[in-house]
């Protein structure tokens, strides 16, 4: 049997961190004068309580490492129970919403998903809208963390690749992973602090400013407005292109460039292919705007990478429905979203890298059977690829395409139509926000939907979050076996 003291012991450790950040938007309910800080205040109890009792009761079970086993447990652990706690606070308070609603937002937040159930965000107390930025800047930064140490070491689709890339962990994951946390965390605030400064001098009120730079930097796209970012202007909309884009690259390459060395970014392949792909993304829905209406103005140009940033990061921001653009363009867009940032950043979906690796392969194979007596290995940043990160890779692929038609047929039989259950799907597993269609696409809401459907899209958040494998590996009978 597995010892799951350290896993729960982490886990309550975890919970108290969540109840204690739940103080936060208890004051911003205090200082706005209203009486909502209470549920906070509740929440915080409740949660920081329980997280002291289960730490405290397996903390005889810690050991110096983690087994493998136990941290795949942890990893699915975690983000089930951060967002089935972080949903407290919409079930008690103001939104007063059902357990299927709350558990979808929480989830939506934790997972930078930024898809969401509530209408007349405008009208919600401070505390709940400043809780929703908190929820994604903790899944933000949790999601690099898991990238850059847990998921080299699990060896998930093909993420072994980077297991050296900057920090060695020799199976000792949770010392190496605070090393690399504390790293990270400084870059993560770092940008985050200027990011919120940026808004502040396009002219964003304070509140907004800081709330959409914890959703912006942690590419999840939670907007204090049902407009999303409608309503700003052009100064507003370039800082979030920036910030968003910047997100969707490797951390670690922030980190070493605050060391004083910029080539590890500059040569990156991940980060001029993500960044390629950008410009081709964002040349093709200006003609495509062009051709329809006529104009090329700066506009036109905004418009377009404001969308391209959005989609392939995962972040779900909208200026504009995207929808009136025609079949080619909802076409283009939805590919974006299949295709993510580069891994260890906070963006989200296959990721670039993923793709360099089946092409890079797809060519040596062509290669070989042009060559048959030749000898072609699939190199990724200048190294040759092993069978087991080729693997991976294709066992990632084979199950990201795999889930996606499970989850639309769900969706389906749930009485939705084809577009909405096929985006849908795609947006949740792939964490994106927006689906396509009139009522989930950049210009709807998620809240019309049943309960049936707010569910399963809560596990495709959950499931695509963690890379797929890392909780279907849970569910086979040879993992459980000592």
């Amino acid at each position: 049997m597995i010892d799951l003291r350290p896993v729960a012991y982490v886990n309550g450790l975890l919970l108290v961190a969540l109840g204690l950040a739940m103080v936060a938007p208890m004051l911003a309910d205090l200082a706005a004068g209203n009486g909502h800080w209470k549920v906070f205040a509740q929440s915080a109890i409740i949660t920081g309580a329980l997280g002291a009792l289960v730490a405290i009761a397996s903390a005889d079970g810690v050991t110096e490492a983690l087994t493998i086993r136990q941290t795949f447990v942890m990893t699915t652990t975690v983000w089930l129970l951060l967002p089935l706690f972080g949903a407290l606070p919409f079930m008690l308070g103001a939104t007063g919403a059902s357990v299927a609603d709350a558990v979808f937002e929480s989830m939506s937040g934790f997972t930078t998903t930024g898809a969401t159930v509530f209408v007349g965000l405008e009208t919600l107390p401070a505390g709940l809208l400043l809780w929703r930025g908190i929820m994604q800047w903790l899944g933000g930064i949790g999601i690099i963390v898991m990238a850059m140490v847990f998921l080299p070491e699990l060896k998930v689709g093909g993420m072994q690749v980077f297991r050296s890339e900057a920090f060695e962990t020799m199976g000792k994951i949770l010392p190496r992973a605070a090393e690399i946390a504390r790293g990270i965390s400084v870059i993560y605030v770092g940008m985050t602090l200027v990011c919120a400064l940026g808004y502040l001098a396009a002219g964003k009120p304070a509140f907004d400013a800081i709330v959409h730079a914890m959703t912006t930097v942690s590419t999840g796209g939670f907007a204090n407005y049902d407009s999303s970012f409608g309503q700003y202007g052009a100064a507003v909309h370039y800082v979030a292109i920036v910030f968003m884009l910047g997100s969707a690259l490797p951390y670690v390459r922030f980190v070493q460039l605050a060391g004083g060395d910029a080539r590890p970014l500059l040569r990156d392949s991940q980060v001029r292919t993500f960044l390629a792909i950008v410009a081709v993304a964002t040349l093709l829905l200006m003609m495509v705007v062009v051709s329809r209406s006529g104009r090329l103005d700066e506009l036109v140009f905004r418009e377009a990478l404001f969308n391209v940033a959005s989609i392939i990061t995962g972040t779900g921001l909208a200026v504009v429905d995207y929808m009136d653009w025609g079949e080619f363009a909802i076409t283009l867009i939805f590919f974006l979203g299949l295709v993510g940032g580069c891994a260890g950043s906070t963006s989200c979906s296959v990721k670039v890298f993923r793709y360099q690796i089946l092409f890079a392969s797809i060519r040596a194979e062509i290669r070989r059977i042009r060559l048959p007596h030749g000898l072609f290995t699939p190199r990724f940043e200048g190294r040759a690829l092993t069978e087991e990160v080729l693997d991976a890779v294709m066992a990632f692929s084979g199950t990201f395409v795999l889930s996606l038609g499970v989850f639309a047929v769900a969706l389906n039989l749930t009485g939705l139509d084809v577009l909405t259950s096929v985006s849908g799907a795609a947006t949740a597993l792939a964490n994106i926000g927006p689906g396509l269609g009139e009522i989930i696409g950049p210009a709807g809401n998620f809240a019309p939907l049943s309960d049936a459907a707010k569910w399963i899209l809560t596990l495709a958040m959950l499931v695509g979050r963690l890379e797929l494998l890392v909780v279907l590996v849970l569910f086979t009978a040879r993992f459980w076996r000592d």
